[in-house]
């Protein structure tokens, strides 16, 4: 069936023939006049004399050849007709029966059956040669169309005979952007068997697929998981990305679901390769925390804050309420949710963390009984050059929202905090530390009756998230899209990274099992050198590093280190109730001093005394030495 289409889709580029279309127009000549004199011979009451028959059959020959001649219809390109050309038809058919009929009738003048044979064969001959043209244009169509859909289609091959894989094909078939045209596997012997009528391919080496790809005009290949990707990485994805060979992945149930994809491929993303083990956390015993409760969220309409009200409106609260300064992110999320979530009933209230009017209005109209605690500054370097602008809004605004929950009787306020307040090298880092310390103490407080209120206080730490707003891979694809350079402050510099929805699954996880004043880390698995990073997303843009686009080395930044704090070990932590999530070893800070030190670092901060400020701040967290940065004489 294959080469009959190729066969047919070839007449899409060269004609037929001449003389084929002049063979074929005589034989259907010839065969109407056979037909009507058959048809008619039967039909009589008298035979005709077979002298007659044989007579008329030699005439009705040579007369469509000699008036298909006459008139050139053989030159007429199938595919083109017109009416101009029906009327040469029309032409060649009148000589052919004026022919015959200036020999035939003087043989037998008397034979009026033998005037209604001519008339008949005149019409027949003349609609079956239009109709068998008509034919074979609408068969043309058909299968020339049919062949520009296969030519536009990509030839794919799905990876591996998982079920997950198999499944693939069924949904993809009616596809017109892939023509599925087998799997592959690797594999040290050949597989000499079929799935659904479609080959098993199977190779031992990259060699031996290049081949197998050259072979069968291969376009693409089609990971049905992520885990499917990441053991490919360096091998398959590695070589599509050098030879121009797609590589595609079927969206996960949770990106569809979270509304950043639709169920069908995409292109292969440097996150699908850094992705782990999949986290199973309780959704049922979340659903039942968060049903039928006000949840407010500072830094809504951050990368993290927008992710957690995505996740939240599932979970059937009673009203979400959004805090954030951001004008126009905020605009985005509010359009995104009410296109998303109809029934969810959500405010927009834009605020700073540092107003404390400005909260209490937010806490004294809407009475939230759980707080997410985002809203921060997060940017290192910018931080190190702004280190009272981080005191403000990652301190201080911790402890006014942490206060206002006090004040309101909020059930549980959760704070998202950073890898980088663990023996924090920067500012940033060190003023999340500072506001984990606040929150704590404050809950240590309330626990020993020392203040009233009944809040409980948790912390969640994690590192650099995928995608977030500002963040390296982002920066790397804009950089791309430029035709670089990529800038890698080091080659050697590594860095842990998570999802942003799996980490706000652990978020609500930790939010909701915990009993009080923990601080959550989560095990962000294996670090990544970054100069690893920009080079394998050169590549899957299908680019060569170094050549195609380059690599600049810009040395590290202020406040900025090569290798991140691993966060769960057994020193430092102890475990929890999730195998992803441990409690931090931590000193437990008196509230007094603690809120005495705020005090002062806010004033501090307020007057813009920056070497002041961060001296205070290395003497409230001695763990705090600063690297690459104008503060590291402090340290002495």
């Amino acid at each position: 069936m294959a080469s009959f289409l190729e066969n047919i889709t070839g007449l899409n580029r060269r004609y037929l023939s001449k003389g084929i279309v002049f063979a074929a127009d005589a034989a259907i000549s010839l065969m109407s006049s056979v037909a009507v004199v058959l048809i008619l011979n039967e039909m009589a009451r008298s035979r005709f004399d077979s002298r007659l028959l044989l007579t008329y059959i030699l005439c009705a020959l040579l007369y469509s050849i000699i008036s298909f001649t006459l008139t050139k219809t053989y030159r007429i390109i199938i595919r083109h007709l017109s009416i101009k050309d029906i009327t040469r038809f029309f032409i060649a058919t009148v000589l052919k029966f004026g022919f015959m009929m200036l020999t035939l009738m003087p043989l037998h003048p008397k034979s009026r059956t033998l005037l209604i044979i001519l008339v008949i064969d005149f019409f027949l001959t003349f609609f079956m040669l239009i109709g068998v043209r008509i034919m074979m244009i609408l068969v043309y169509g058909l299968v020339t169309d049919k062949s520009k859909d296969q030519e536009r289609q990509q030839r794919i091959m799905v990876y591996g005979t998982s079920d997950k894989s198999v499944s693939v094909i069924g949904r993809l078939k009616q596809s017109p952007h892939y023509n599925i045209i087998g799997f592959i596997v690797q594999s040290e012997t050949n597989l000499d068997y079929t799935i659904d009528r479609l080959r098993i391919f199977s190779f031992k080496d990259i060699e031996e697929f290049a081949k197998i790809a050259e072979e069968n005009s291969l376009d693409g290949i089609l990971f049905s998981k992520d885990t499917d990707a990441q053991k490919e990485a360096d091998g398959l994805i590695n070589y599509c990305s050098e030879h121009g060979i797609k590589t595609l992945i079927i969206p996960s149930v949770e990106e569809v679901a979270e509304g950043q994809s639709i169920m069908k491929p995409r292109e292969v993303k440097v996150e699908d390769l850094l992705g782990r083990k999949e986290i199973k956390i309780s959704m049922d015993a979340i659903c039942d925390y968060f049903s039928g409760k006000v949840v407010l969220v500072t830094g809504a309409a951050g990368s993290i804050g927008s992710e957690l009200c995505r996740q939240l409106a599932r979970f059937g609260i009673k009203k979400l309420v959004l805090f954030d300064n951001a004008e126009t992110p905020m605009h985005n999320l509010r359009l995104e949710l009410e296109d998303r979530f109809k029934d969810l009933s959500f405010v927009p209230v834009i605020g700073d963390v540092r107003q404390k009017e400005r909260l209490d209005f937010a806490f004294r109209t809407h009475h939230p009984q759980v707080v997410f605690h985002a809203a921060a500054y997060k940017h290192v370097p910018l931080m190190e050059e702004n280190p009272c602008e981080a005191v403000l809004v990652n301190v201080v605004g911790t402890r006014n929202v942490a206060d206002k929950c006090i004040e309101y009787d909020v059930e549980r306020m959760v704070m998202i905090s950073t890898d980088k307040a663990v023996n924090p090298t920067n500012v940033m880092g060190c003023t999340k530390r500072l506001a984990e310390i606040y929150v704590q103490s404050l809950g240590l407080a309330i626990e020993r009756g020392e203040i009233l209120g009944k809040t409980r206080f948790v912390t969640t730490r994690f590192g650099n998230v995928l995608g977030s707003n500002g963040s390296v891979i982002p920066r790397f694809r804009e950089q791309i899209e430029k035709g670089g350079p990529l800038t890698v402050t080091d080659p050697r510099i590594t860095r842990f990274f998570m999802t942003i929805p799996e980490a706000c699954r652990l978020v609500m996880e930790a939010a909701t099992m915990s009993t009080g004043n923990e601080i959550f880390v989560f095990d962000m698995g294996e670090s990544v050198k970054i100069d690893t990073l920009a080079r394998r997303m050169i590549t899957l843009a299908g680019y060569k590093p170094d050549e195609d686009i380059k690599i600049v080395y810009t040395g590290l930044r202020p406040g900025e280190k090569l290798y991140e704090e691993v966060l769960a070990t057994g020193e430092n932590t102890l475990p929890a109730f999730h195998e992803r999530i441990r409690i931090a070893k931590v000193r437990d800070y008196a509230y007094n001093e603690v809120l005495k030190a705020t005090d002062n670092l806010e004033k501090l901060s307020r007057s813009v005394r920056i070497m002041d400020t961060v001296k205070l701040m290395k003497q409230i967290v001695p763990e705090y030495k600063s690297e690459n940065s104008r503060f590291k004489e402090l340290d002495a």
